[in-house]
């Protein structure tokens, strides 16, 4: 039996009434397009994180572009954020007509070096773009501090960290605005795409719910530009609004996964994630480092156990990218990180036994007793 990175179908055989039902709630209500659905959900996940604005729109990507846009970024200003990302991070700040400018990451936790955030701020630096990567939160009273003292938005990047928080303060509440992703694989997961913006200001709110609907205010009149065409399925967001319900049970699910991989692992050559003290970590991915990470992945893959690297190529080196101006060996450890990583099967519905089954095969290929 295969034994895949991420796998969906044992939580929707579980969660099938209540997800048909979802469906059936918005094709019943008269409304496919906003509607009480996406009302509701958004009502609800702001109130979870206990801000007083959420915006639904398409995706992740958009969460995050939008979001910049509604804090006022646009051509030619510049955004600090990491090459350790999705590409979709940057893909977000460059269709603002901005321009992404990296800093490079810690070894220990994979997260943005806080430390080198101030030295890269220029006199054309618009925003600061933290990600919350794999599952843990940046150290955002560093990157708030820094953004007071120079004037700049911040804009939390939370795609991979539903539920996660630091020092008590959840991600998502600690900037001025946040971007989440509901992408399938997500802690909080649709069955299809979708995102959201997060914020307690209200102007900022006002502005994203204008830049999601073509600029309009009320119907068919432009008062802004430019406008998108960036709306939350109303079906994904009933699906979201019931799973929400349940977003603290994945958390807890994932947590004792990631407990059983490290008590299973721990005296093996392989690295293991750090969670960094103040983090309370979701685990939205199980990445672990070794130097001959691919020898490993194509061991696993020889036993029918197919992995996946988050990221095999940093931002800043693909050609698409380019014109942004780095070289190979501006950011070191964003690129051996790029080297050594890899994801372990991590979901909420992963069963112990096919848990084991990895865990045995990566003891073998490492030679672990």
């Amino acid at each position: 039996m295969t034994i895949r990175v991420w796998d969906y179908l044992k939580e929707y055989d579980a969660e099938r009434e209540d997800i048909l039902g979802a469906v059936d709630t918005v094709f019943g209500s008269g409304r496919l397009v906003f509607g009480p659905s996406v009302d509701g959900f958004e009502r609800e996940f702001a109130a979870y994180h206990d801000v007083r604005h959420c915006v639904g729109v398409d995706n992740g990507t958009n969460a995050i572009k939008l979001g910049l846009e509604a804090l006022g970024v646009g051509a030619g200003d510049e955004v600090i954020t990491v090459s350790n990302t999705a590409a979709p991070t940057v893909v977000a700040i460059e269709g603002t007509g901005a321009v992404a400018r990296f800093v490079d990451v810690r070894a220990d936790d994979h997260l943005m070096d806080t430390t080198l955030v101030e030295s890269a701020i220029t006199e054309r630096t618009r925003a600061i773009v933290p990600v919350h990567l794999y599952g843990q939160c940046v150290d955002m009273t560093a990157v708030g501090e820094i953004a007071a003292r120079h004037g700049v938005r911040v804009l939390e990047d939370c795609a991979q960290a539903h539920g996660a928080r630091r020092k008590g303060a959840l991600a998502g509440a600690m900037g001025e605005a946040a971007a989440f992703s509901f992408y399938p694989t997500k802690v909080l997961g649709a069955y299809g795409d979708g995102g959201a913006t997060i914020t307690n200001d209200d102007d900022v709110a006002r502005a994203l719910r204008r830049l999601r609907y073509y600029g309009m205010e009320g119907r068919y009149y432009v008062v802004q530009t430019p406008g998108h065409n960036s709306r939350l399925d109303a079906v994904q967001a009933e699906i979201l609004r019931r799973k929400l319900r349940r977003l603290d049970q994945y958390v807890t699910a994932r947590r004792e996964i990631a407990r059983r991989y490290a008590e299973g692992l721990a005296d093996t050559e392989l690295a293991l994630p750090l969670v960094t003290d103040g983090n309370e970590h979701v685990y939205y991915l199980y990445v672990v480092r070794h130097p001959r990470r691919d020898d490993i992945l194509g061991g696993l893959a020889a036993e029918g156990i197919e992995l996946n690297v988050s990221y095999r190529w940093p931002v800043h080196t693909m050609t698409g990218f380019a014109h942004l101006g780095y070289q190979a060996g501006d950011l070191p450890v964003t690129e051996k990180l790029a080297d050594e990583i890899f994801s372990l099967p991590m979901y909420a519905s992963l069963d112990k036994r096919r848990q084991d089954d990895v865990i045995a095969a990566l003891r073998r290929i490492l030679g672990a007793r």
